[in-house]
């Protein structure tokens, strides 16, 4: 399997993350964003939730801060678009989306697979690509009742360690979900397990992805 890695570089990486929800992102590429964490210098994160409020909002914050570290000082900017509704939002979300870009130019960003059932995902990843013309676009995947998990193409490997401690955060943070019999540490082990076969990974874990451009230097 071919891996291809993210030059070093004096640079700090500029990571956006996108979530629809309080836990997406960390669903998604909690994982991958911890690993990231470490390169130096520090990588700058922006990271927007467009559901959060009440309970809500302190998980994202405190989801943010499991898996960035310091370095989610700063980072988290939260909405209040009504939960289920998003796409009677759109122009609102997009006016948003729109801001966002003139105060922060990604090298890479995390979002929403395309072909996500929940109406609130796809508005996410659709405004993203209409958004983000000129940047590495990389589609997350989160697991739950419609069965919308595609064929992703490009895997990020975890150690065990790694994976067990997603798991576990997932659960502390976000006790809001806990009544969701999917939001539970065996979906979340199984799939990075399942990823993690596919990928060959040392371990047998790892987190996948929907890269649908990607340039390759000449």
């Amino acid at each position: 399997m071919l891996g291809l890695n993210l030059p070093q570089s004096a640079t700090p990486l500029r990571i956006l993350c996108l979530g629809a929800h309080s836990d997406d992102i960390e669903i998604g590429c909690g994982g991958t964003l911890s690993k990231l964490m470490r390169r130096r210098p520090r990588p700058e994160i922006r990271w927007v939730v467009w559901s959060a409020a009440g309970s809500r909002a302190r998980e994202a914050e405190r989801g943010a801060r499991k898996f960035l570290g310091s370095g989610s000082s700063g980072a988290v900017r939260l909405h209040e678009f009504r939960d289920g509704y998003f796409p009677s939002h759109f122009d609102a979300i997009k006016d948003a989306f729109e801001s966002l870009a003139r105060e922060f130019r990604p090298d890479i960003v995390f979002t929403h697979a395309r072909a996500d059932r929940h109406q609130d995902h796809r508005v996410v990843s659709d405004l993203t690509w209409n958004t983000f013309r000129n940047q590495l676009v990389l589609e997350y995947e989160i697991p739950k009742w419609d069965g919308d998990l595609g064929q992703p193409n490009l895997y990020v490997p975890m150690s065990a360690h790694a994976a067990r401690s997603k798991s576990k955060a997932l659960l502390e943070v976000f006790g809001t979900q806990r009544s969701k019999d999917w939001f539970s540490g065996e979906t979340f082990l199984g799939l990075m397990r399942l990823r993690g076969m596919e990928c060959r990974a040392v371990d047998g874990y790892a987190e996948a992805f929907h890269a649908r451009k990607i340039l390759f230097p000449g």
